[in-house]
């Protein structure tokens, strides 16, 4: 790291609350390297629904609102994360990161720098890489991409031959890692029809590519304005956000599997509209967490509901493959620079665009 600055551009979560809570720095130390471990020049880092449930708390069970993007009056130290626990602060956030390799750690293949690479959100134990009780978050666990470099385990990046830009990189490892689990968990093959509450969402938009991918039909739901946009990703149908009357708006349709990030008051509809034996998948709730469930209809129609967040280790590799075969659209509907974070955040937060935001340093 001789040649390398000792100091960065970051922005830092100071604590939990509303936008100010990041702090602009200007000073900030570049991360030291040890074994195994690689520093990224970083190109590009998307932004995703964690980021902002980390920052406002959200994941604690003090909260019980739909994801708002601001300060809550409660929330409690011991799970303000996703997986439950504490954070330490101040820490950078930004998991959906790209960037070139810049320096390695002592005993790490020097071949690695000056290449692209991708960074996978999940933090494992290496020794047990399936082990869902031995992960972390980049960015919550461990400092991530909202700075202009990071540092992560060898074992964790992939380099990636791609001629999509950094900012349309930074629009996968999110939002289609989190989709293809989905769908995994959930089983889906040729035959089945999905149906996608918030299409028009980075995570929507990957479950509409990466099920059609696998040969199942695709039933979109969205706001009209932006049913144009959705229409692209090549859904079988797009029907507005939340109609009255779901059942009657899917018609004749035969729903074998919802796969959702929404929740919140449209849920009952989603779980009665599914054919018996069908499957419910979830990695989301921005509507709303609390929901209401007739345990009839879930044993009744022999119903399967699976959650779905810590993903196994393939997926990441697989998605990357997915990009370099060209196989799947970058969704990149906006870039800010790193400076300008809380107002990235805020129109992530307001849905003011169809597809992913990312921020560049």
């Amino acid at each position: 790291m001789t040649d390398l600055p000792k100091t960065m551009k970051a922005m830092v979560l100071k604590g939990h609350g509303d936008l100010d809570a990041y702090e602009w720095h200007e000073d900030w130390p570049v991360p030291e390297l040890s074994q195994h471990e690689v520093l990224i020049k970083v190109g590009a880092c998307g932004l995703n629904n964690t980021d902002v449930n980390t920052r406002t708390g959200w994941y604690s069970k003090a909260v019980d609102q739909a994801t708002t993007g601001g300060a809550y009056e409660t929330v409690d130290d011991e799970d303000p994360t996703w997986g439950g626990r504490p954070i330490t602060f101040p820490r950078i956030q930004g998991a959906d990161v790209v960037g070139r390799v810049v320096a390695v750690g002592p005993d790490t293949d020097p071949s690695f720098i000056g290449k692209r690479v991708m960074v996978d959100g999940w933090l494992r134990d290496w020794s047990d890489p399936d082990n869902k009780d031995k992960t972390g978050y980049f960015g919550s666990e461990c400092d991530g991409g909202y700075a202009e470099y990071t540092k992560a385990d060898t074992r964790g990046i992939l380099v990636v031959n791609s001629d999509l830009s950094d900012a349309e990189l930074a629009t996968f490892q999110c939002s289609y890692t989190t989709a293809e689990g989905m769908l995994s968990r959930a089983n889906v093959v040729a035959g089945d029809t999905v149906l996608i509450p918030g299409a028009s969402g980075g995570v929507g938009g990957a479950l509409i590519q990466l099920a059609r991918r696998r040969g199942a039909r695709t039933i979109a739901l969205a706001s009209e304005a932006k049913h144009a946009e959705v229409a692209a990703l090549g859904p079988d149908l797009i029907l507005p956000r939340s109609p009255d009357n779901l059942r009657a708006a899917l018609g004749d349709e035969k729903i074998t599997v919802v796969a959702d990030v929404v929740g919140g008051p449209l849920w009952p509809q989603l779980i009665d509209v599914l054919e018996r034996g069908g499957r419910y998948t979830c990695s989301g709730a921005i509507a709303g967490p609390m929901v209401a469930l007739d345990l009839r209809t879930f044993y009744l129609r022999d119903l399967t509901f699976t959650g779905s967040t810590v993903i196994p280790p393939h997926i990441f590799p697989d998605v990357v493959t997915y990009i370099e075969r060209g196989e799947l659209r970058p969704m990149l509907a906006a870039t800010y620079p790193l400076r300008d974070l809380p107002k990235a955040q805020a129109a992530f937060i307001d849905k003011a665009h169809a597809g992913n935001i990312v921020v560049v340093p």
